[in-house]
């Protein structure tokens, strides 16, 4: 399976990618010739070789939108945590000089050596090159724990771009190898000193991928991108998955017909499951098509479309199909200050081991890979400005999903004496269970660009749900919710954001017992503070810190798994062009 799914993403790559390159061009006629600056790549050019998202406009909101770059992940220490990027947001200042390459180096506690590095060149008018680096470790340090709770994130991208008259394309390719431990022993059992010294709670990670894009200029095939990854961990389980997206626009009058395409393959392996040790298998190809008909007027958007999917079971040898409305509207009332927006949409959900790890990294490799079915998300909301500097976004839904997945702990197999097999066997791990879900949400938003310094942000999130058999939305919290504020001068810039996360139920079942003797135990909910700041020596030159968890808050993301306490990072960012 893995072989064949190699030779085909290869077939197709090239075979788009030299049809067009062979194509005969006319140089005898008569043209008029239009002087463009040259394409000039920046760092975030660079972020974005690896994922094309599709944004959905309805939450948009009208306010300008803000670049918000930080230093580091912690997958373990914070529940909020920054993403990769640069340790300096970008100034409202004079224009500084822009640099193509930076490295970037720090130090925290809980001994955290932080890494990272974007590298390219090329030629400006026909083609980029470049390589991009990070690494986080951190040799852990909770404090109570009885096992190791160290982690370690290392990732590398390198991606070559060619641009051409009529069309561009790139192609791309990875890895990350990343390492957790199950440390989440649960506190109501006790563990012998035998039984810890023969854990090996470590679980490691490993992604490698390879992908393309390419793009044309005033043609009805706009392009298409394509990607593989193999997905696998420390206990033989593999994943991999093959994902293909042509699209195409047709533009009819003052309106455009457009429509994606989707290829989605994916197989993988567990060499055992939670209760029996057999293996679980899984293959699933979906084919889907996205055709949409947008009409845009002065104060008028509408977009009538459909999500059409055919779905093979590999494994199962079966086969079905789901057809899902996706349309949207949105009026202009009061020019900006008031806008009206609704909608229905839906979608098919393919859950992979990936995306649950990504999610929480301390699932056991024992999972039941389903599809979700997202029969209807039904929304209507209201956004705008209520001044020149206030933005505002608002908007209530109901969503009704078959086969929801949610996170629940693991049986223990052990009462702190006996062995177990599988390190992640002792109630330090996660399943996924699924039930049917109906949801009925609140978003809420609002944005101030106090001045060309300052600009706050604060949203809320509130979540009503409706189960068929699960007792509860394991998990999953009902309110969350976000106070982000940032500052910037010439020199100086400052950044905070406070999140909350409301309370989580798990169900745990004890040792020996049946699921009718589980109980239901409460995820306190927490406050987590993230500051940021730093000075910029110079264009080149730039001094960052970043602390996260100010707060010093012991809470638990999931439940048995404290997070770090009080972390505190420094370092430097060095911007230079080769």
């Amino acid at each position: 399976m893995h072989k064949l799914l190699i030779t085909s993403f290869l077939i197709l790559v090239t075979s788009v990618s030299f049809s067009q390159i062979t194509k005969k061009k006319d140089t005898l006629k008569t043209e008029v010739i239009s002087v463009e600056k040259p394409y000039a790549p920046t760092i975030s050019d660079a972020f974005k070789v690896r994922s094309n998202p599709s944004i959905e406009n309805e939450t948009k909101n009208l306010a300008k939108e803000k670049v918000n770059y930080s230093i580091f992940s912690v997958p373990v220490a914070s529940t909020f945590t920054p993403s990769k990027g640069k340790a300096q947001n970008i100034a409202r200042g004079p224009k500084e000089r822009l640099y193509e390459n930076y490295i970037s180096a720090g130090y925290g506690n809980f001994n955290t050596p932080f890494g990272e590095a974007f590298l390219h060149s090329g030629d400006k008018k026909n083609n980029d090159y470049g390589i991009f680096l990070n690494h986080l470790s951190s040799e852990g340090g909770i404090k109570d724990l009885l096992l190791d709770d160290n982690f370690s994130d290392s990732k590398i991208d390198i991606y070559y771009k060619q641009f051409d008259r009529d069309y561009n394309w790139q192609i791309n390719a990875g890895g990350q190898y990343k390492l957790q431990n199950y440390y989440g022993l649960p506190s109501n059992v006790v563990f012998n000193d035998a039984f810890i010294g023969a854990m090996d709670e470590k679980q490691i990670y490993k992604t490698i991928y390879g992908g393309g894009k390419i793009s044309f200029e005033d043609s009805f095939f706009q392009g298409a991108t394509a990607e593989i990854v193999n997905f696998s961990d420390d206990y033989n389980t593999n994943e991999i998955r093959l994902m293909v997206k042509p699209k195409l626009e047709f533009p009819i009058s003052s309106e455009k017909i457009n429509g994606e395409f989707l290829i989605d393959l994916i197989s993988g392996r567990f060499k055992q499951s939670y209760t029996d040790g057999k293996d679980v298998n899984y293959s699933f190809l979906n084919l889907g098509f996205n055709p949409n008909f947008e009409i845009i007027r002065e104060n008028l958007t509408i977009n009538l479309g459909a999500k059409l999917f055919y779905v093979n079971d590999l494994e199962h040898k079966n086969t079905d199909y789901y057809a899902y409305p996706n349309v949207k509207a949105s009026v202009k009332m009061i020019d900006d200050v008031l806008i009206l927006v609704a909608g229905v949409t839906g979608d098919l959900v393919q859950n992979s081991y990936k995306d649950f790890a990504d999610e929480n990294p301390f699932i056991s490799p024992t999972l039941n890979i389903l599809q979700t079915d997202k029969q209807y998300r039904a929304y209507a909301g209201t956004k705008g400005k209520l001044a020149s500097n206030i933005g505002y976004n608002f908007n209530v839904s109901h969503t009704s999903e078959k086969n929801k997945p949610f996170f629940i702990q693991n049986q223990t197999k052990t009462d702190g004496t006996i062995a177990v097999e599988k390190a992640y066997e002792a109630g330090n791990s996660f399943g996924v269970v699924y039930d049917n879900l109906k949801t009925l949400g609140f978003f809420g938003e609002i944005s101030i660009d106090a001045s060309k310094e300052f600009d706050f942000t604060g949203t809320i999130n509130y979540a009503n749900y409706t189960m068929d058999s699960q007792l509860e939305a394991w998990n999953l919290p009902t309110m969350t919710a976000t106070i982000s504020a940032d500052y910037q001068n010439k020199n100086w810039f400052a950044g905070a954001k406070l999140f909350y996360n409301g309370e989580t139920n798990d169900f745990v079942i004890p040792y020996g017992l049946t699921s009718e003797d589980g109980r239901i135990l409460k995820n306190e909910s927490y406050l987590d503070l993230n500051l940021n700041g730093g000075y910029v020596f110079s264009d080149r030159l730039t001094v960052f810190a970043k602390i996260n968890n100010a707060l010093g808050e012991k809470y638990h993301r999931f439940l048995n798994y404290q997070v770090q306490t009080l972390q505190i990072l420094g370092g430097l960012t060095y911007k230079f062009d080769l």
